[in-house]
This record gives C-alpha cells, sequence and structure tokens, in this order.
C-alpha cells in the first residue's frame, strides 16, 4: 500500500471540500478592485477546481495573474492538458464544462444566422451509456427484472434533470434509444428460450411496457 504526499484521490469526497477552501481566496482575489474583474471586465464562473474565465480579451495580463495566483500564491498546479483558450465566436468552436458542451451553430431552419448551442457532451453521454450497460451487464441477470428497470429509471431520471437546460433532445434520443437497445438485449440474454415480445407488440412498446422510462 502506498501513500502519496500530494494530491486527492480521484473522485474523492474530500477534493471538492480542499479546492473550495482554497480556491475561495482566488474568487476574492479575482473579484478585488484591481483584479480581472475589473481591468479585464471578466467573469468567473467555478465548480469545484473546474472554472471558466470569460472575458472579451483574452490578454498576457490575464494569463499571468490566473497562473500567478493558482500556482505562486496557492502554491496548485495547473493542468494544462486541460486548460485552454477558446474563441467561443468561431465557427467549430467549443467549450466543454461541467458536462456541457457550448458552441455557435448554424440556423436550423438554414438561414445565415447562429445560435449558442448548449448541450450535453460527448463525454457525458458516452459515460451515461456506460453507466446504463453497467446496470443491464451479464453478471445482472439473476437480478428481477422490475428492479433492474427501477434502478435504470432512477438514473434516467437523475441525468435528465441535470441536463435539462439548453438543447438536450438529441442527446436524450440517442440515450433513450441505447437504453432500449440494451434492454431489449438484456431480456433476450435472460431467456433460456427464444425470447419474444407478446404478438402485435414491438420491442420498443414492450419495454415501455415493462416501465422503462424514456426521457
Amino acid at each position: 500500500m502506498t501513500y502519496p504526499k500530494k494530491g486527492t484521490p480521484q473522485g474523492g469526497v474530500i477534493s471538492p471540500l480542499l479546492a473550495n477552501l482554497y480556491l475561495h481566496w482566488f474568487d476574492k482575489a479575482f473579484f478585488k478592485a484591481d483584479g480581472p474583474a475589473k481591468w479585464a471586465n471578466a467573469t468567473l464562473v467555478r465548480y469545484a477546481d473546474d472554472f471558466v474565465i470569460m472575458a472579451k480579451y483574452q490578454s498576457h495580463r490575464l494569463k499571468h495573474f490566473v497562473e500567478d495566483k493558482i500556482e505562486g500564491w496557492l502554491g496548485l498546479e495547473i493542468n494544462r492538458e486541460k486548460t485552454k483558450t477558446v474563441d467561443i465566436n468561431k465557427y467549430r468552436e467549443k467549450l466543454n464544462f461541467l458536462g456541457y458542451t457550448f458552441s455557435y451553430k448554424n440556423d436550423l431552419r438554414g438561414g445565415e444566422y447562429t445560435y449558442l448551442c448548449c448541450e450535453p457532451s460527448k463525454e457525458a453521454i458516452q459515460t451515461a451509456r456506460n453507466s446504463v450497460n453497467n446496470l443491464l451487464a451479464r453478471n445482472k441477470g439473476c437480478v428481477p427484472l422490475k428492479i433492474l428497470i427501477s434502478q435504470l429509471n432512477r438514473f434516467l431520471m437523475g441525468w435528465g434533470n441535470y441536463f435539462s437546460f439548453g438543447h438536450d433532445r438529441v442527446a436524450k434520443r440517442k440515450l433513450n434509444y441505447h437504453c432500449y437497445q440494451r434492454l431489449t438485449k438484456h431480456i433476450r440474454r435472460r431467456s433460456q428460450r427464444p425470447y419474444r415480445p407478446p404478438e402485435g407488440t414491438s420491442y420498443y412498446k414492450h419495454c415501455n411496457n415493462l416501465g422503462l422510462l424514456y426521457l
């Protein structure tokens, strides 16, 4: 067994608390009279150790302020691989933050206008798919189907509530289809004989009759 001398375990419950204790003072410095909130008209949005700085001009002075306060003053380390400057006004430029992707997209009606789209990120959708796969894994074949669907619905309700902001229709449609496919495969796998839904009922409708929630 090893005992690291710095950092906290990935996903540890103490990590967000320590991040808030340290970065609270970064918030204070940022919004002081001599901070970027004043001289750069910048806005800081932070959740635990994840934060986004929005400003019309991402100057060298602003970058130096962040690095000096985070690393020089607080003694923390910035993850350079996950840190970048994004010009959200440029075509195909995307900002990923807290599971959402922000980007400008063309008018859905084919016009010349663009709109700021806020939707679940590809990583968030893939993580949700993995969670569904785990809930309906092969080793769950002995768990009563009613309990499995209840657990699946609980996850879907939580995911749907979190991603209810913005343009979530496409992502939810993809997740609905994945759940239907995985549940159908699970039902057919757990039966020793070839399984078919009641006559005149599709698998999609059958899953719905069993109580599967569709977002």
